[in-house]
């Protein structure tokens, strides 16, 4: 983003506008020091009941940031919105991430430890993030996969986002292009086309259920429809501790 922000040396008024990295605040120790988070930093539980939160991650509350008087702000290029960005930056050092692949993911990592303090912790993290993603066996022969984030249109997951490398170390080619951009939008005859293998139908940010499986099956009544765990695809921080264990079952699941 071409510019510098300043902070204190241990910053201890921290906010966080992204989910993902709310977690990782979390496991990185930071306990009171994180003094918001938006409504949708659904982890840890305990922060969620008790944190303030300044609205979502598309639309934060600027007044309830200003009260709370952080001394860093910590956004993602994706997630939070450039007018808001800019407004938030001309009172206070918004460090904003920009995530699209593990290895970002764990550049962001090391990073924030360094911001906050938290060298050694943030280093066990990333160790251990490794360490799973080095164990995970992908599909072999990799399915062709269509991946919806969204329905009414449908969209999906597409070039240059962290979902297709997830996608991708699993075994699972993605049907879409770089022609459509990172979230293509697709119609149903598109979608015909595209004829995938497989169909994940993501738990967030819209949340497919059962019901939403009928739907899919009316375009593409031969393909496999599955539920999936939106969280492990597209959290970007600690959260990829976890993530190899889920992307082992999924596959162990589709090889039977």
């Amino acid at each position: 983003m071409h510019r510098t922000i300043q902070v204190s040396e241990h910053p201890q008024r921290i906010m966080s506008l992204v989910p993902s990295q709310t977690e990782l605040l979390f496991d990185l120790g930071l306990g009171d020091r994180v003094v918001g988070i938006t409504k949708f930093c659904i982890h840890p539980e305990e922060w969620y009941r008790t944190k303030p939160r300044v609205g979502g991650t598309k639309q934060v509350d600027l007044e309830k940031i200003c009260a709370l008087k952080p001394d860093l702000i910590i956004g993602n290029k994706e997630e939070n919105t450039q007018a808001d960005i800019e407004a938030l930056e001309q009172e206070f050092p918004v460090w904003m991430s920009d995530v699209k692949d593990l290895d970002e993911a764990m550049d962001m990592i090391e990073r924030i430890g360094d911001l906050v303090g938290t060298v050694p912790e943030a280093a066990r993290i990333n160790t251990g993030i490794h360490s799973a993603f080095a164990e995970l066996q992908p599909l072999t022969p990799p399915l062709s996969a269509a991946y919806f984030i969204w329905q009414k249109p449908w969209l999906l997951a597409g070039e240059g986002t962290f979902i297709r490398d997830m996608m991708v170390r699993c075994g699972f080619s993605p049907v879409t292009d770089d022609t459509g951009g990172r979230y293509p939008e697709v119609s149903d005859a598109e979608l015909a086309a595209l004829d995938p293998d497989i169909v994940l139908l993501s738990s967030e940010p819209f949340p497919f259920k059962e019901q939403h499986i009928a739907a899919v099956k009316m375009v593409l009544p031969g393909t496999p429809v599955y539920l999936v765990d939106g969280e492990a695809f597209s959290w970007y921080g600690s959260r990829l501790l976890k993530s190899p264990a889920y992307f082992m079952q999924l596959i162990r699941s589709l090889s039977r």
